[in-house]
């Protein structure tokens, strides 16, 4: 017997819940297994002035911007952040979508970062290196009434792990290790 829309969608909703249960009751008996570490790794190919970012599928050359020099033949490092953020949120509003009962017929999630390339490039020491605004836009075709509307945007916002990271902010560590006839000095 063929489903109807609304028991697939149901269908997927208990999915999610069943694949989501265990993990939610193991982090609240033992909080300490909900801390991971997530990881990237890169290696600079500096005749190229890039560097080859390892993902899960595969290696992303990340370059240098046009605007700071570079070709556009290699990815920017700015748009990857970006690239990251629509992941993260598209993912984080198909999860609760999925879990409120609402259906997305149809989406486009757009990001545009706001960046004066003085800053990188050094031209002016008062210029912010970096964005100083992102926009991020849903365009949904969706059956959410007014509430489930909210709804999915109140929790999209709440639960994106790369949302929530940028709006808070997060402390970095960088550490540099010089590595002289294998045999690393810290700096």
């Amino acid at each position: 017997m063929m489903q109807t829309p609304l028991q697939s969608q149901q269908a997927q909703a208990d999915k999610l819940a069943a694949a989501q249960a265990p993990l939610k009751a193991k982090y609240r008996d033992f909080p300490e297994s909900a801390q991971w570490i997530l990881h990237a790794e890169g290696h600079v190919d500096q005749t190229a002035v890039a560097c080859d970012v390892i993902g899960v599928n595969g290696v992303t050359r990340a370059g240098l911007h046009p605007a700071t020099g570079g070709d556009g033949t290699f990815a920017c490092s700015g748009d990857m952040l970006l690239q990251a953020l629509i992941g993260c949120a598209g993912t984080t509003l198909a999860a609760v979508a999925t879990a409120i009962g609402v259906t997305i017929k149809d989406s486009n999630i757009s990001a545009d970062g706001e960046l004066d390339f003085r800053g990188t490039l050094g031209v002016d020491k008062t210029t912010p290196v970096g964005f100083t605004t992102i926009r991020l836009i849903f365009t949904l075709d969706t059956d959410a009434n007014d509430t489930q509307f909210a709804t999915l945007k109140r929790l999209t916002e709440r639960y994106c792990v790369v949302y929530q990271t940028l709006v808070k902010g997060v402390a970095i560590d960088s550490e540099f290790v010089k590595v002289e006839s294998q045999q690393r000095v810290q700096v």
